[in-house]
């Protein structure tokens, strides 16, 4: 039996969230944009104040407003034995701190797993809740979002990890 699916969008700081939930945890935020339609066509739309997700949207709105560093929410994930333990350690990746590809490979025990490790980055169905916005590219750059390269230098800006470097 498949667990129930409930989706509600709110928009954040300019941010358009969908917010993706079962009865045990975040399955999916998708970040100015639908998902490919399979999830959400699957899922029952409910209100940004239904208690299923009130506090999902809470603590986001907190992490927007510089209120929140880390999320205390159920989260519901599927993916690879692999992804599961490169989102688990993009989770230990601190607030206002940014790491590469190849230190997230290093932290997983292998340095030449870097492409799989972006790979999995890539696939992390909750972003800002695991923060994948926080791996930059071996040059320094910004490199491939979800969300859009625009809306990851947001991120890295609120959370004071990258400067606009406007005198530079």
């Amino acid at each position: 039996m498949t667990d129930k699916l409930y989706f509600a969008s709110e928009i954040i700081d300019r941010i358009n969230l969908d917010v993706v939930i079962s009865e045990n945890g975040i399955r999916q935020i998708i970040i100015n944009k639908k998902s490919d339609g399979s999830t959400l066509n699957s899922a029952t739309q409910i209100s940004s104040d239904d208690q299923k997700v009130i506090n999902a949207f809470k603590q986001l709105e907190e992490y927007f407003s510089r209120q929140r560093k880390v999320f205390d929410l159920p989260l519901q994930l599927s993916g690879t034995e692999f992804q599961m333990k490169v989102w688990n350690e993009l989770t230990k990746i601190s607030y206002g701190e940014i790491i590469t590809y190849g230190e997230l490979a290093n932290r997983l025990g292998d340095k030449n797993l870097m492409r799989a490790v972006a790979a999995a980055n890539g696939a992390n169905p909750i972003p800002i809740i695991i923060p994948c916005h926080r791996v930059i590219g071996s040059d320094g750059n910004l490199t491939g979002y979800g969300g859009g390269l625009k809306v990851k230098q947001k991120l890295l800006e609120l959370e004071g990890s990258w400067s606009m470097n406007l005198f530079a």
